[in-house]
């Protein structure tokens, strides 16, 4: 297996007197999509955010790329080549694809001392990477809110490996997205997979994990459960750690199986 491009170990976070994560350790390699599946409550945004930036870990380690990470902000984690891709997306639906596509990294031409943005490049790059990405936009000028939930994913997605992602983590993508809309961002992480970028899918779906995922860590309760490869586990093992495994067969027992 390559180098892990990013490796926490041991994370704790707290809250006060809350602990969210009581020793999480996960790493991420090139190329591949690493799943981390848990039920509500498991941790899984909470660790991502300390990936990401927007928390400071209570203790445990960042490396990213070999170098040890202490990541101030979001900022600094972008930076680096981490990017995130929340469910809320941080679009502005009635804003054209182009415009969201190059929000915050707007391109500019100059005509004398005034600065305009550069309608026609930004329509000429989000078009080709949009295609690159299997969707075929009726221009660039379309607005994102008439897009339909897949496709916004896929402009997320498409805009952060354009501007340098190197890791690129996917807050529950699929989680409100019907079938053929879910199918087609899975084909999306597949192709970002290809192109060398490692993938963190943050999902609570099973099936979904098992469509694209490598590799398999399963948080309950803020600690790891287990790592495992693609081949080493079956869906309903996975489910079964996520539910608690212990827990559910002895209720079943006391229920007499019924659960």
């Amino acid at each position: 297996m390559p180098q892990p491009i990013i490796e926490m170990h041991n994370i704790q976070k707290h809250f006060g007197s809350v602990i969210a994560l009581a020793g999480v350790s996960v790493n991420v390699v090139p190329g591949e999509c690493h799943c981390l599946l848990g039920d509500n409550g498991a941790g899984k945004s909470t660790f991502i955010k300390t990936m990401s930036g927007v928390h400071k870990p209570t203790s445990g380690d960042i490396m990213f790329e070999g170098q040890t990470m202490n990541f101030e902000r979001p900022r600094d984690a972008i930076a680096a080549g981490i990017a995130t891709v929340y469910q809320d997306l941080a679009m502005i639906p009635l804003m054209s694809v182009s415009r969201n596509f190059f929000m915050g990294n707007e391109p500019v031409r100059r005509i004398g001392p005034l600065r305009f943005f550069d309608h026609a490049h930004a329509a000429e790059v989000t078009m080709a990477e949009m295609r690159k990405m299997g969707i075929n936009l009726r221009g660039p000028d379309q607005a994102v809110g008439t897009l339909s939930g897949g496709e916004r994913q896929t402009v997320a997605i498409a805009r952060a490996v354009h501007f340098g992602a190197k890791v690129l983590i996917l807050d529950e993508p699929t989680s409100a997205l019907g079938v053929r809309q879910t199918s087609n961002v899975l084909a999306t992480i597949d192709k970002v997979r290809k192109k060398g970028v490692g993938v963190v899918f943050i999902t609570h779906n099973v099936r979904h994990a098992m469509a694209v995922g490598d590799r398999f860590t399963v948080l309950n309760r803020g600690k790891t459960l287990g790592t495992a490869q693609r081949g080493e586990v079956t869906a309903e093992e996975l489910q079964d750690m996520m539910a608690g495994g212990q827990e559910l067969a002895t209720l079943e027992g006391s229920l007499g199986g019924t659960v």
